[in-house]
């Protein structure tokens, strides 16, 4: 099995079973993330590989972080991600990259990502749920942030933190390469009550 073909199984089979531990609907879920029930069901049966956009709107709207719902071999306590090893979850014709470093949900999800912007290159995210908060640490380069609309420059060895509940982007309008790590918290979702609750 491909890594691709083995990343969709996972994502098939912890999507279905964090809906169920959460207590959504196709259709709650689906309301909840923002994402048709057609495409849900689509990915519960391994027949479709969701944008990153998409995934991240499921792993918001279920409270756990992206490598959750990819996660095929969970480890209890420590976990090693070694060069290279983590998951590209975006890439652009220019070169740039971002890949999920570690995830965890224990107490609340929290997310950390690498990212890689070529010259001229960026990437936008849509709005994550209120209280998710962003740390951003600039290695190489001068990363463009914009949240909604206001535009901060963070040159390397600077660090950012930001909510992300407002639309933002990343964008690298330097002349060389521009790296960052990024962690992201986000707030725990409660698990859906009885109907009429």
């Amino acid at each position: 099995m491909s890594d691709l073909e083995e990343l969709t199984q996972a994502l098939a089979r912890n999507l279905k079973r964090w809906r169920g531990e959460r207590g959504f609907t196709l259709d709650g879920l689906a309301a909840r993330a923002g994402v048709s029930r057609g495409m849900i069901i689509q990915i519960e049966q391994a027949r479709t590989n969701p944008s990153v956009g998409t995934t991240v709107k499921l792993a918001d709207a279920l409270g756990v972080s992206i490598t959750t719902l990819l996660d095929h071999d969970r480890t209890p306590q420590v976990r090693v991600v070694l060069p290279g090893q983590g998951v590209r979850m975006w890439s652009s014709p220019a070169g740039s990259a971002a890949s999920m470093l570690l995830g965890d949900d224990r107490r609340g999800p929290v997310e950390m990502w690498i990212y890689r912007l070529e010259p001229g290159d960026g990437t936008a995210s849509d709005p994550h749920p209120a209280g998710t908060f962003e740390m951003l640490h600039v290695t190489e380069g001068e990363l463009t942030l914009d949240v909604d609309g206001e535009r901060y420059a963070v040159p390397a060895g600077g660090a950012v933190s930001f909510e992300a509940n407002l639309p933002h982007a990343y964008r690298n309008d330097g002349p060389g390469p521009m790296e960052m790590t990024m962690a992201v918290s986000i707030p725990p979702v409660r698990p859906a009550g009885p109907p009429g609750v």
